[in-house]
Order: structure tokens, then C-alpha cells, then sequence
């Protein structure tokens, strides 16, 4: 029953913060960070590599390392006395697919191990001569041995061994740079300085090729149980500086080390937090209750309670990136005649600049420069959104009244997604910096609302498939916007992406109303 109520509490601390039943979030401004945070996120910090994503290019390469070795082989040695033979083929795929799968039962896909120089060789030397051992075993049983060259495999194997010893030294050299250049670190924050924050900040520095970087502690509170270090990492602020902090500098992992009793301080803290796109987790190792092993997920020996996960990351956000990359670059060139008409009618219409850039939020509350066709007199512009667009509204121009309507005014977004990269074919609207609902900015009128900056903003959305674009007058459009835009985040997927992008056009037809 101990456990039960114990781990319910953690469901329902990730729940209540998810669903914001009480309480509001942090409203997103400007805080004066402590001089310790400052000088953290002055540092400068490289973009994140995926561990997970580097283990499956090592996977491909090895693959099509093998393969073409087999290959070049056969047609070197074999064809030109025997001819061409498919057996071969499919004896080469079926090697070097077999020689993927020993590795990794080998354990030699991991990031530490390619870090590595011995071990990672032996290891793979064994496995490979593994894959011989069988194909030969098998060729035997099937009587098909006397088939295939003898030259040729001896060949196979030494050439194959010899091209995985070098990619593995190019893959190690790549990897133990990375690993200098702070690429591979999760760059984490321990909530709580105190005795248990002490105790986990020692924990993970005394692993081996850990990947954990503790940036600092944070704590809420201000007496003398709140310490200034915690185990040589400073602290850092408050909870409330978390928020700001995190988007100053590169934050991948916010650990609580708060024992699971204190349900009301990790829920208040929770409420604030979950808007970041980072993984939030509990530490577990100074707790007395203990869940059966597969309740946790472990950085390195200490057991952690997963509350929140990163959305769309590793593969995910590969197949993201190739989805507006590739589609995008289709879609730009068969927009391109449409743009130039657009254009032309925009320069027609009224004197001005075509084009013109407006300063919206991106991922995670990052302030880009969105390009759109002009569609306001030039001398009435307003980059920065501060008065909304409403209906029969005199700063829009002729032209620009047809090209709002129909959206053709965010064409030019798609030089944002394939050059830029700062915006996504599909994702939650970036919304102007400026936006307000009457006198509010749409933060102060909304819970949650920089939860949706999670993720890259898109130029479609599932929000805008669902007619909740256009002009914002009043509170329910706004909370149905980041509703929609929240349930895209929780239930992404590229097939997703790729209805919504469907959907569009018709949606643009026949759910225009609110678009002026």
C-alpha cells in the first residue's frame, strides 16, 4: 500500500502540473539572475549531439561499410570468373546484417564504448568472426559451401575487420572530441540544496564516463538549510530563475532531489516548470521506498521517476528535420510562381517593400525574425504586432486583405523553414512578442501558455486546421489555441505532421471566418 500511495503521488504531481488544475505558471518575464547563473550562462555552449542518434549512424555505417567491402570483393574477384551470381548478393546482406545484430548483442552501440579503444576492438573482432563461424556452419548443413570462393570470404573478413578498425577510430576520434566540446553532457540542475541535493550531486560525480554536467542547485527556500554549494556546484537562485535560466543557456535534464513526502513543494515546483523543454525527474536514491526496478529509469546507479519528458527528440526530431527540409523544399518550389504573383500585386497595390519581418517566439521563447508579405500600408507597419489585426482594419491594403484571408501572406515562412530552420512546416503558430488579448499579453490570459513553445513553431497547425486562427478577441480563442497546441506536442508524430499539412488547404477554404 506504501508503494502504491507513494507512486500515485508522483502521478498525480505530473498530472495536476500537465493539466494545470490549480494554481497559475510562472508568467514568463525577465528576471535578474543571481551572479553564480550569470556566469553560467555567459559560457559559451554547443549544440547537443543525441547519443541515441550517433548509435544508429554507427549501425548504418557499419552496415554499408560491410556491405561495400562484400561487394567490391566479389565484383573484383568473383564476377570476372564466374560471373554474376545473386547468392552472393544476398550472402553479403545477410552477413552484414547479421554482423549489426552481434555488435549490438556485444554491446558495442553505446556512446561510452566508443569513447573506447580496446575493449570496443575486441569485441568487435569476436563478434565478426562470429558471423563467419555461422555463415560457414549454415553453408555446411545446406551443402551449398563449395558455392561460394574460399578467397573471396577470407577476403571478406580481413578487408570487413579492417574497415571496422578504421571507422571505429574515426568514430572514436569524432566522439571523444564531441565529448570535449560538451556536446554529449546533459547539462543538468538539481532542485533542492540541501543535505539529499549533497548526496546526489556526489552520487552522479562519482560515476565512470558519466554524461551528467550539474550546472547548480536551486532551492525555494532562504534559511540556513538552503546551502551555497552542494557538493562543489553552486547555488544558482531560486525556482522561480529555473524558468529564466533555462532559456539564457542549454538546459537538457532538471533533477529534484527532494524526498517523494514532500508531494505539496514538488507540485507547486512542478507547476512551474513543466513549460521548459527538458526532462524533469525525481531522484530516488535517498528514498527509503523503493519500486520494483523497472519503475525506474537510472543515470547511471541512481534510480530516477520520470515526471516529464523532452518532446520530439532524437529520431523524432531527425525525421522532423528531413520532413521540412525535403517537403519544404517541394513545397517552396512549387510555391515559387505563386509568390512572384503575390509579389507583383503586393508592389502594385502600394508603394513599399514586399516583404517585411516580424519578431515572433520560437522554440523555447527564443525571439526570431518570421518573414510575410506585406499586407498593411508600408507607412502604418507594425513588425512588432502591438495592435491586432481586426476586420474592415484601414492599415490593410487591398491586396492585402485577399492574401490575409487566404494565408498567402505566410508563404515567405517557407524560406524560414528550409534556410533558416527556425520554424517548422507544422507546429503551434509562433505568435508576435508582443500579442495581447485587449490589455493583456496572451501569458497573463492564458495558464500554460509558453508550454507550447516546447516545440519549433510551424506555419500550420493543429490549432489553424481546427479554426482557431485569425484575429484573438476574446479569452476562449486564445485558451482553444494553446489547447490545440498542447494535444499536437503530447501526440506528435510525422504521420500527424503529415495530415495536418494535408488538411490545410481545405481548412484555409472553409474555416476562414476569424482570418481578416
Amino acid at each position: 500500500m506504501e508503494q502504491i500511495n507513494a507512486r500515485s503521488m508522483v502521478d498525480a504531481a505530473a498530472s495536476a502540473a500537465a493539466t494545470m488544475t490549480s494554481g497559475r505558471p510562472q508568467v514568463e518575464r525577465r528576471r535578474r539572475l543571481s551572479p553564480a547563473a550569470l556566469a553560467v550562462t555567459n559560457q559559451k555552449v554547443a549544440r547537443a549531439y543525441s547519443p541515441i542518434v550517433i548509435a544508429g549512424a554507427v549501425r548504418l555505417a557499419d552496415f554499408l561499410v560491410l556491405s561495400a567491402v562484400g561487394i567490391a570483393v566479389y565484383f573484383a574477384y568473383v564476377v570476372p570468373l564466374d560471373g554474376f551470381v545473386w547468392e552472393y548478393i544476398a550472402a553479403i546482406f545477410g552477413m552484414t546484417l547479421a554482423a549489426v545484430i552481434c555488435f549490438q548483442a556485444a554491446d558495442i552501440y553505446d556512446i561510452q564504448v566508443f569513447r573506447g579503444h580496446l575493449g570496443q576492438m575486441t569485441r568487435m573482432l569476436s563478434s565478426w568472426a562470429f558471423v563467419f563461424l555461422l555463415f560457414i556452419g549454415v553453408s555446411f548443413f545446406a551443402k551449398v559451401g563449395g558455392e561460394f570462393s574460399r578467397l573471396w570470404l577470407s577476403a571478406f573478413f580481413f578487408l570487413g575487420l579492417a574497415a571496422l578498425v578504421c571507422e571505429r577510430l574515426v568514430v572514436r576520434t569524432l566522439v571523444r572530441r564531441w565529448a570535449r566540446e560538451g556536446r554529449l553532457d546533459r547539462r543538468t540542475v538539481i532542485v533542492g540544496a540541501d543535505e539529499n541535493g549533497e548526496r546526489l550531486v556526489e552520487a552522479l560525480g562519482e560515476q565512470d564516463d558519466t554524461d551528467i554536467h550539474v550546472l547548480g542547485v536551486f532551492d525555494d527556500r532562504n534559511d540556513d538549510r538552503a546551502m551555497d554549494t552542494c557538493a562543489g556546484s553552486p547555488k544558482l537562485g531560486k525556482i522561480n530563475d529555473i524558468v529564466e535560466f533555462a532559456r539564457r543557456t542549454r538546459v537538457d535534464l532538471v533533477l529534484f532531489a527532494l524526498p517523494i513526502s514532500a508531494e505539496t513543494r514538488i507540485l507547486e515546483m512542478l507547476k512551474k516548470l513543466w513549460v521548459l523543454p527538458v526532462d524533469i525527474r525525481l531522484s530516488a536514491h535517498t528514498n527509503k521506498l523503493r519500486f520494483r526496478p523497472r519503475s525506474y529509469s537510472y543515470l547511471g546507479e541512481v534510480p530516477t521517476l520520470d515526471v516529464f519528458e523532452a518532446p520530439i527528440t532524437d529520431w523524432d526530431l531527425v525525421m522532423k528535420w528531413l520532413f521540412d527540409h525535403i517537403v519544404g523544399g517541394v513545397v517552396l518550389l512549387a510555391a515559387l510562381p505563386v509568390m512572384a504573383l503575390v509579389a507583383l500585386a503586393i508592389k502594385l497595390d502600394s508603394p513599399g517593400p514586399v516583404l517585411f519581418r516580424q519578431k515572433r517566439f520560437g522554440f523555447n521563447n527564443e525571439r526570431i525574425d518570421v518573414f510575410k508579405f506585406r499586407s498593411l500600408y508600408h507607412h502604418q507597419a507594425d513588425p512588432t504586432a502591438s495592435k491586432v489585426v481586426t476586420k474592415n482594419d484601414p492599415r490593410v491594403t487591398c491586396v492585402g486583405r485577399f492574401i490575409r484571408k487566404t494565408s498567402l501572406d505566410e508563404l515567405p515562412q517557407l524560406f524560414n523553414v528550409v534556410f533558416k530552420s527556425n520554424l517548422s512546416l507544422v507546429g503551434p503558430r509562433p505568435h508576435a512578442v508582443l500579442g495581447k488579448l485587449q490589455s493583456q499579453l496572451f501569458d497573463e490570459a492564458v495558464d500554460g501558455y509558453f508550454a507550447r513553445h516546447r516545440v519549433k513553431p510551424g506555419i500550420t497547425g493543429w490549432a489553424q486546421i481546427n479554426g482557431w486562427r485569425g484575429e484573438i478577441d476574446n479569452e476562449e480563442k486564445i485558451q482553444k489555441r494553446v489547447e490545440f497546441d498542447l494535444y499536437y506536442i503530447e501526440n506528435w508524430s510525422a504521420l500527424f505532421d503529415a495530415y495536418i499539412l494535408l488538411k490545410t488547404p481545405i481548412a484555409l477554404m472553409t474555416k476562414n471566418e476569424n482570418a481578416y
